[in-house]
């Protein structure tokens, strides 16, 4: 039976991952479409984080009043709601709004379905089924993308689809038996102690959330203002989370046996330099040059999350662990709030080219400051394995469900 649960847990997180991962880049590419400009749409899409921001503070408390699975129902049901209202009203204040809800839910989603992930698992096979988790999510975020290619004359379809995979992502979940996940043991902690405990922690989440959300925020309009067709666009968005389920593990693996710090580094000075050199390339790129860097970009870059919050838990208490993840998760909101609208707004000033400069300058700065740290601190720390957290950046909102201060 506790198999059966699990599994039957994945085939809601695959669903709720398809949805969620064409929602994201078809509002992108309509909001292109309807001449918003990328400013505007930098800030239509980051309406999600906004909403990110305000599940992880409403969704534990309503977890605590009505159960799991009314929590989880309810917002499958209000963001199905949501998606289908973009098409009816073209308007960025409206976009905006709906972008809002679609984060509060979508992340409070992710939260209850994290949760019994982790109830449903026994403490032998957690690392394991979170391996898949992660997968099964970045595998689902990927072919989310490739549903942009569905016809859609009406303008409808799409989003009809989106609202569909939504609503269907609550059916395996509702009639899995398992008991509602528990977090007793956890204490709140501040920002202040994570601060003392690892600097680059904190500043490492801003750099991940100024960066990822960008990426999948405006990559579509990036791609489209290099002349790519959608069929294309689609493909190059598809390309890096389904590339992250080959690179997470050797990438966690190498973590494991070197100083995180020194990975972080390596990774975030990888990814520079490959859109250091997609900038360089230019005109002179082909289209599979170009889907082949922003590939190669994504697999580096994306798994850095993982590893910024595997570093804060190294350097604390296993108690402290679920009350950090939640304040990390709301640093990591607070820059994927600021990215979509900055990079939105470089990239209407000088072009598609900002969108590369922007993520040269994010990914150099946390390289930097990475490097600072291993040479103020050579000294490394690791925790037990069974003190790491597997997160990813598409999972982080799960962890806010960590107590209130």
């Amino acid at each position: 039976m506790k198999n059966f649960s699990l599994w039957t847990l994945l085939v809601s997180a695959a669903l709720l991952c398809l949805g969620h991962g064409l929602s994201g880049s078809l509002v992108s590419v309509e909001a292109n479409a309807a001449e918003f400009g990328t400013d505007v749409t930098g800030f239509v899409m980051a309406g999600y984080s906004a909403g990110l921001l305000i599940s992880t503070f409403v969704t534990p408390r309503l977890v605590k009043s009505v159960g799991h699975v009314r929590t989880f129902s309810g917002l499958a049901s209000i963001v199905s709601t949501a998606v289908l209202l973009f098409p009816l009203w073209v308007d960025p204040i409206f976009w905006f709004v709906l972008r809002l809800i679609s984060g509060l839910c979508v992340s409070g989603m992710y939260i209850v379905c994290e949760s019994w992930l982790n109830t449903a698992s026994s403490n032998k096979n957690r690392g394991q089924m979170l391996s898949v988790y992660m997968i099964v999510t970045y595998g689902a975020l990927g072919a989310g993308q490739l549903l942009l290619n569905v016809t859609d004359a009406s303008g409808f379809v799409r989003f009809t689809l989106v609202s569909c995979l939504l609503s269907m992502s609550l059916v395996p979940l509702i009639l899995m038996p398992s008991e509602a996940p528990s977090v007793e043991g956890a204490r709140p902690v501040s920002v202040d102690e994570i601060w003392r405990a690892s600097p680059l922690a904190v500043l490492g989440v801003l750099a991940c959330g100024l960066g990822q959300s960008a990426f999948f925020a405006l990559g579509a309009v990036f791609g489209l203002s290099k002349g790519l067709p959608l069929v294309m666009v689609s493909i190059m968005m598809a390309l890096p989370p389904l590339g992250v389920i080959l690179s997470q593990y050797p990438i966690g693996w190498l973590s494991d046996k070197f100083d995180r710090r020194t990975i972080i580094m390596l990774l975030a000075f990888i990814a520079t330099i490959i859109a250091g050199v997609t900038l360089a390339g230019g005109y002179y790129l082909t289209r599979v040059m170009l889907i082949g860097l922003v590939t190669a970009f994504g697999v580096v870059s994306l798994p850095i999350y993982s590893l910024v919050v595997a570093h804060a838990n190294d350097h604390l208490q296993r108690e402290q662990i679920l009350g950090a993840s939640a304040k990390l998760v709301l640093l990591y909101g607070v820059g994927s709030l600021i990215g979509p609208i900055l990079v939105g707004d470089i990239m209407r000033r000088i072009g598609g080219e900002g969108f590369l400069i922007y993520m040269i300058v994010v990914h150099a700065a946390l390289a930097g400051f990475a490097f600072w740290r291993r040479m103020q601190n050579p000294d490394q720390h690791k925790a037990r394995g069974s003190e790491v957290m597997t997160v990813s950046p598409v999972s982080t909102p799960a962890t806010a469900a960590a107590p209130g201060d």
